[in-house]
């Protein structure tokens, strides 16, 4: 029977208000206790995860704990530990939702034995608030009745020992029930787990964290930084438009000085402000962190000021960094912060000199963060010596306005500065990227195939599914060796004479049931994260790499789109989606299906599959592959066509190949070369994501997932007309059509370098793409700019992609309904929906930055080892696409790299060219202008640097101890750079060719690993670990390049 109560709720909004809501509160006799001694798991419900049953004592963490000391019960050797409601909404109410989403992770990993226990809803364990008792004494006090409660629920024979920090509660209920112990965090561990050394020591960095904070608060009077000011007038300043509400965004190259608040939110619609708010100064920006919603507060106009438009310190093309002239902008000050988007951050402990410099206590260190944007953070600790050398993990704790930086405390050691795997580390955690090998809970819910016992299509699954076995030739095309096959094709002539055209995907939702362990992961992880040497899969390798992957030859389930077209002008007369099983006769790659479209029909030789035939069925097959591969691209053609009229854009992206020599070094950076055959396969399954964005919609019009991409803001494009103005042609930018057309036009015949140079910078105009709930936005707002659709979403890759999974549940429940069956999917609400598409949203962010930040770190890996000023690679051709008032920006087309290069250096000095063109620092002056930058030296020389020409650079690496390594680029002359030496020419175009990527070599960590085990060995651990990665950072790479191309908005943002 269930008992009525009333709770009175104070709410706090995503746009900073409060709301009072009175809810009606309902308490159950029995609610899930996921105990496996229980003795009613049937009334109980225990269905869920269960605690272990080899602990001797469960542990009960009180509000306090879990807020202060979550790092450390993460720890997978602590076991038995359940978490109350209580202290997980006080969590939620006080430590913000980055902290409580840990909480909630936490609670789903199965590698960790711990449970939720909602006692706020079990009759027994509800205690409603006494009136005058504070809302600290009420936790305390409803978490210990339900430990005892608990501990009577499991008839007495486990012990529970409650964790607090408070003493009064201690002292209060220390022996107040037998069986029910109340002690301390630091006796806890003292008492239970005196051997986790590493659980002491970040419990000790916590509290001496505590300890210096007090003590800091009590001795220092003087205040760095103005107070924020309380919750109800920052509430009341943003509802009455006084204040500005918006999301901190600190620029990396200038992090001292310049921040700009994005508004969000009412403030976004509210404010006649068309452009960020400039936050100029650490003492306006008011103790707020990168990523913080913080309010701010306009300063008077005589008070703005503008951007910085000098080159800063590892200037690259960034947008940030970009915009127009210094004109003064909206400027203010941060006056609060509504929500704290604290995370774990990688720093630099001070050199053994700088610690001697930084004065009297030496236990209190400053540490350097990775991200040039988060500031300087103290830390108390005696191991500053002993960490010097090494990368480390640390917290935020809290920032006084009393200190003039934030406090924080030693997490744990990643690894040696300047070690491949330490930066890697660096790269994963920065992007808040957790890749711990899969569950043994996880891998109990996955398919076997072995030898032994190999997986087949089911009875079942034969009755419930079109079989296209027999029927069509179903063909992949992928890059070299790739091992995740996501999709293959088809295309045959109908009897009735139109043809028919099919895009067969992966059912990977077939094997991954909603809520299950495997599910909740892969949501989590939300993508395949690609970096520059490995990649971390999504899904365990027995699905992503096995069952799930049409491989060539094997029988396997698909979700498949299959239209009907007329047979000349490929308009489509009807569509056709389902469960399918399917056969692929080909694992084509990309270089091979190219050669067949162009005739060339030498290359079945590298193709496995006509090896074994005789020449009359080999030319058979042959032809009847040969007439499909080039009917997919006449159909391909078609389409692209057809959104080309609507304005579809062409954008530009430099995509760049490792490449390593026999000794596991990096030999060489090579920009890839794109080939018809990818513009095919993109076309294909941008046509199967549009129509199948077409029926979820139809289906589920309020709780579709669907992929919008909104119009960029006209301003920024103010730097791609003015580069283009310089060439002579007219950028019109009104429309995506308008665009494209002016992108196809802006043609120099002489530099085709020009063209893609303005689609780069078109492509960094964009706004990115976004995952949203078709309820939270009007059908107008659905559309997708860069691609010219009206609806648009991602069902292509669900192998790698969580968005994908929800698409193929959504399209499975519009068949159901359909066919007026009851839907087997669990679908999301639109509320869910939204908040699960900004968690893939940001997943995705992070997967981009991880990628691009590994790159670079191999590209300064392969410049570092050489001589810039003897080696002959370092020196390259470039074209300056941006004007700086004291340097230009440069592309290198050889390496796919953007850099800054500086006219006017430290010293004052300005570049001057002699008559032979080479260049030298001279004193002088430099006068910028639109399209040019003109330098005169105090002896009269004069050289002027303009839009798209094409100089000569030197490439070095700018080392850094605290930072990444960055690429440094220096013009040494004022021209072209020309090859001397004829061989190493034909040498580098050779390289550009497909058949020499056969010379790559396994990646550098599998080369460390062969010198002490065998290949046999790491197939093992490869298993062992449930991570997929690939044999060579060719395949890796060229698997990055099938994602960008049949994913365009993945590569080019949109």
């Amino acid at each position: 029977m269930l008992q009525k109560r009333e709770k009175v709720l104070l709410l706090r909004t995503f746009q900073g208000r409060t709301l009072r809501i009175v809810r009606e509160h309902y308490l159950r006799p029995s609610v899930p206790c996921n105990s496996p001694l229980c003795p009613q798991p049937a009334a109980c419900r225990n269905d869920g995860k269960l605690l272990s049953s080899d602990v001797t004592h469960y542990m009960i963490p009180d509000w306090k704990i879990v807020q202060d000391y979550l790092e450390i019960l993460e720890f997978p050797e602590l076991k038995g530990i359940i978490f109350m409601q209580t202290a997980c909404q006080a969590v939620q109410h006080q430590r913000g939702r980055r902290q409580y989403n840990k909480l909630r992770n936490l609670l789903k990993d199965a590698r960790h034995d711990c449970v939720l226990f909602a006692n706020e809803f079990q009759q027994s364990c509800y205690l409603p608030r006494e009136r005058g008792e504070s809302m600290e004494k009420w936790q305390s006090r409803s978490i210990y009745s339900a430990a005892v409660w608990y501990y009577h629920h499991c008839q007495d024979r486990m012990p529970i020992v409650m964790v607090t920090e408070d003493e009064e509660t201690i002292q209060q209920y220390g022996s107040d029930t037998e069986g029910v112990f109340v002690v301390s965090f630091k006796d806890y561990l003292d008492n239970f787990w005196p051997d986790l050394k590493a659980a002491h020591e970040l419990c000790e960095s916590i509290l001496q964290s505590r300890r210096e904070r007090e003590n800091e608060s009590q001795e220092s009077h003087g205040k760095e930084y103005a107070e924020h000011l309380p919750l109800e007038v920052l509430e009341a300043g943003i509802k009455s438009g006084r204040y500005i509400q918006g999301i901190l965004n600190v620029n990396k190259h200038r992090a001292q000085t310049e921040a700009f608040v994005r508004l969000q939110g009412a403030s976004s619609k509210d404010s006649d402000l068309i452009s960020d708010i400039l936050i100029h100064g650490m003492k306006a920006r008011n103790r707020s962190i990168h990523g913080d919603v913080v309010v701010v507060e306009l300063l008077p106009k005589n008070e703005w000021k503008g951007r910085t438009t000098a080159l800063g310190e590892s200037d690259s093309d960034d947008k940030a960094s970009g915009e127009a002239p210094s004109e003064p902008m909206p400027t203010g000050r941060v006056v609060g912060i509504l929500q704290k988007n604290w995370r774990d951050y990688v720093v630099t402990f001070p050199s053994k000199e700088e610690v001697q410099s930084q004065g009297k206590n030496a236990q209190k260190i400053l540490v350097t963060p990775w991200d040039y944007r988060i500031p300087k953070i103290r830390i108390s600790t005696q191991q500053a010596e002993a960490l010097q050398d090494f990368r480390v993990v640390v917290r935020i704790d809290s920032w006084e306005s009393t200190s003039m930086y934030p406090n924080g405390h030693f997490v744990r050691v990643l690894g040696r500065i300047g070690d491949l795997e330490g930066e890697i580390a660096t790269i994963l955690v920065e992007n808040s990227i957790s890749v711990a090998p899969f569950s043994e809970a996880q891998m109990c819910e996955m398919p076997v195939n072995t030898p032994e016992n190999p997986w087949k299509v089911s009875s079942e699954e034969e009755r419930e599914r079109k079989d296209l076995r027999r029927t069509h030739l179903v063909f992949s095309i992928d890059p070299r060796g790739c091992e995740d096959v996501d999709d293959a094709l088809s295309v045959r002539a109908l009897d009735n004479g139109s043809l028919e055209l099919g895009v067969h995907i992966a059912d990977v939702t077939h094997f991954v049931a909603p809520h299950s362990y495997i599910d909740i992961e892969a949501r989590t992880r939300a993508t395949t994260y690609y970096l520059a040497d490995r990649r971390y899969d999504m899904l365990p390798s027995i699905l992503s790499a096995d069952v799930c992957s049409l491989l060539g030859g094997v029988d396997r389930y698909a979700v498949s789109v299959m239209w009907e077209l007329d047979k000349t002008s490929y308009e489509i007369k009807k569509v056709w989606y389902g469960r399918t099983i399917i056969q692929s006769a080909y694992k084509l790659f990309y270089e091979a299906a190219q050669e067949l479209l162009d005739g060339n029909v030498h290359v079945v030789d590298d193709i496995p599959e006509f090896r074994d035939l005789d020449e009359k069925s080999r030319q058979a097959k042959l032809d009847e592959l040969v007439w499909a591969i080039g009917k997919l691209t006449d159909i391909a053609r078609h389409v692209r066509a057809k959104r080309d009229r609507c304005g579809a854009l062409e954008l530009e992206g430099v995509e760049v190949r490792v490449q390593l020599d026999e000794k596991k070094n990096i030999h060489d950076l090579i920009p890839k070369q794109p080939l018809e055959v990818h513009e095919t396969v993109a076309e294909c399954m941008i046509l199967a994501n549009h129509w199948v964005a077409r029926k979820i919609w139809e289906s589920f019009p309020h709780q579709a997932l669907l992929r919008r991409h909104p119009p960029p803001h006209q301003e920024f494009f103010s730097e791609l007309r003015e580069c283009a103005k310089a060439k002579g042609f007219f950028i019109d930018t009104r429309s995506n059509k308008t665009l494209a057309d002016s992108l196809d036009n802006a043609n120099d015949p002489n530099d085709p370098i020009v063209n893609k140079l303005l689609r780069s910078m078109a492509t960094q105009a964009m706004s990115n793409a976004l995952y949203f709930s078709t309820g939270s936005y009007a059908e107008e707002e659905f559309h997708h700019y860069g691609l010219a659709l009206d609806k648009y979403t991602h069902f292509t890759s669900p192998i790698r992609r969580y968005s994908d999974i929800i698409v193929h549940r959504l399209l499975m429940a519009a068949i159901s309904k359909d066919k007026k069956m009851e839907s087997k999917e669990n679908l999301f609400s639109n509320k869910d929906l939204e908040e699960l598409c900004r968690h893939i949203n940001n997943r995705n962010r992070a997967a981009q930055r991880s990628q691009k930040q590994s790159t670079e770190l191999f590209q300064c890996m392969y410049f570092k080892d050489k001589d810039p000023e003897t080696e002959e690679r370092c020196i390259s051709d470039g074209v300056i696409y941006s004007i700086r008032t004291n340097g230009v920006l440069v592309f290198i087309p050889r390496f796919g790299i953007k850099g800054a290069a500086y006219l006017k250096n430290k010293d004052g000095l300005v570049i001057s060219c002699g008559p032979d063109s080479h260049c030298e620092w001279k004193p002088g002056s430099l006068q910028r202008f639109q399209d040019k930058i003109t330098s005169t030296t105090t002896g009269g020389e004069s050289v002027r640097f303009c839009l798209f020409d094409h100089v000569t650079v030197r490439v070095s690496v700018q080392a850094s101890r605290c930072h990444s390594d960055t690429i440094r680029l220096e013009i040494i002359r004022n021209e072209p750079y020309v090859v001397p030496d004829a061989g190493l020419c034909q040498q580098g175009s050779l390289l550009l060719k497909s058949d020499l990527v056969k010379e790559v070599t396994r990646s550098v960590e599998e080369a460390q690993l062969a010198q002490e085990v065998t290949v046999d060995v790491i197939e093992e651990d490869r298993q062992k670990y449930c991570q997929t990665k690939g044999r060579s950072l060719y395949t890796l790479l060229e698997e990055i390049r099938d994602l960008a191309l049949l994913d365009v908005s993945n590569s080019y943002r949109i």
